[in-house]
């Protein structure tokens, strides 16, 4: 295990990319952010917004946008309607156990002039497959990131909108090229992601489930390449677009973080990210037993390339924070999927990661092996 040498990404994150000087990918973009010509790009999108509107049906949308309410949610369709002139249909993936924050932030950001459909899977359905995925890849949101990605090209294949606005290539914030997703504009690309690429709603056939239950898992691959449609990654287009900024620009106009938010409890920092369900919190726990880092190494990443936070401050928050989750999260969804607090523990020690980490066998807790920033020494 190795960490960049500019922020605090280790390569046990799946596809991530180093140089030959240890630098990820991200970081090397975001170095080459000043040598972007930003008025071609903005020039380009708006040639792309153009395209939209000509080709819209009369009085219909130009683009659709999937939002979950959150600070990105509210940067893109801003950005799309005040910047670019764009008519904009909203759609959401509602999750199954929403939090209260998470349904006043969508609101919030309806209320400020958008039109919102609203999708949301047979609850049975989600229950069992966010079971599944727990049991069979120790990823409790598998299957609704399915949904998550397809949503958006659903409906404007649906309502024949021509254009869909994505946040960010993953490829670009997270520095995971790696022969997968390229490094540009053209968001079609994402069909390539990991969630996505050879992912079918059929994956998640099990007894009780047919495929028509699944209809909102499955990413239209064959009728997106048969149609005229596009799709933009907004971030590389949108020299605003960053961590911190998208989080200001939200919080101006209203968006709310989770009250009495602790950073010990959920293993994020910011109160204000992945706020609309609380089983992202779950997740990253999982994530960090199984890759040896979480939600609150990808925030220091942010940071420390965006905001100027040093490697040695962003280490010590790691160190405190990464990983936490809170015991009624997991009792919570225990309760969700109906299995008990031992069968939970049981299913999380198939997939903790031995190589990075070791049983106390006092406590019976998983410890690291590795030192933040370092690795392991051999």
């Amino acid at each position: 295990m190795r960490y960049c040498t500019r922020c605090v990404q280790p390569d046990t994150r799946p596809n991530i990319v180093f140089d030959e000087e240890g630098v990820c990918m991200a970081c090397r973009y975001q170095e080459r952010r000043s040598e972007i010509d930003w008025q071609a790009r903005e020039e380009e999108l708006r040639k792309i917004a153009e395209w939209a509107k000509k080709h819209s049906q009369k009085d219909g949308f130009h683009c659709v946008i999937g939002v979950s309410g959150g600070k990105d949610s509210h940067f893109q369709a801003f950005h799309a309607r005040d910047r670019l002139g764009l008519k904009a249909l909203l759609v959401t993936n509602a999750p199954d156990t929403p939090t209260r924050v998470g349904r006043e932030n969508l609101e919030n950001l309806l209320q400020h002039g958008f039109d919102l459909i609203s999708i949301r899977v047979n609850p049975r359905v989600m229950r069992a497959v966010t079971r599944q995925g727990f049991y069979e890849y120790g990823n409790p949101v598998k299957a609704s990131e399915y949904s998550l990605w397809a949503s958006a090209y659903i409906i404007a294949l649906k309502f024949r909108i021509p254009l869909v606005v994505q946040g960010e290539n993953p490829a670009i914030t997270l520095g995971i090229s790696g022969g997968q997703l390229p490094t540009g504009g053209d968001a079609l690309q994402i069909r390539l992601h990991n969630t996505l690429s050879g992912g079918n709603a059929s994956d998640w056939l099990e007894e009780g489930i047919e495929a028509r239950d699944l209809q909102f898992l499955q990413f239209p691959h064959q009728e997106v390449q048969k149609s005229k449609l596009k799709a933009v990654f907004l971030n590389y287009y949108a020299r605003e677009w960053a961590y911190t900024g998208n989080t200001e620009f939200a919080v101006a106009r209203g968006l709310m973080g989770t009250p009495d938010h602790d950073p010990a409890k959920t293993g994020k920092l910011s109160p204000y990210t992945s706020v609309d369900s609380d089983a992202h919190i779950l997740n990253q726990m999982i994530k960090y037993y199984k890759f040896g880092f979480g939600f609150v190494t990808d925030e220091v990443c942010y940071r420390i390339r965006e905001d100027g936070m040093t490697r040695e401050e962003g280490i010590s928050l790691i160190e405190q924070y990464d990983g936490r989750c809170d015991e009624r999260y997991i009792r919570d969804f225990c309760d969700y999927i109906g299995i008990t607090r031992a069968e939970f523990s049981s299913v999380l020690d198939r997939f903790v990661n031995r190589d990075l980490f070791r049983m106390d066998p006092e406590t019976g807790r998983w410890l690291p092996k590795f030192r933040v920033g370092s690795g392991i020494d051999h």
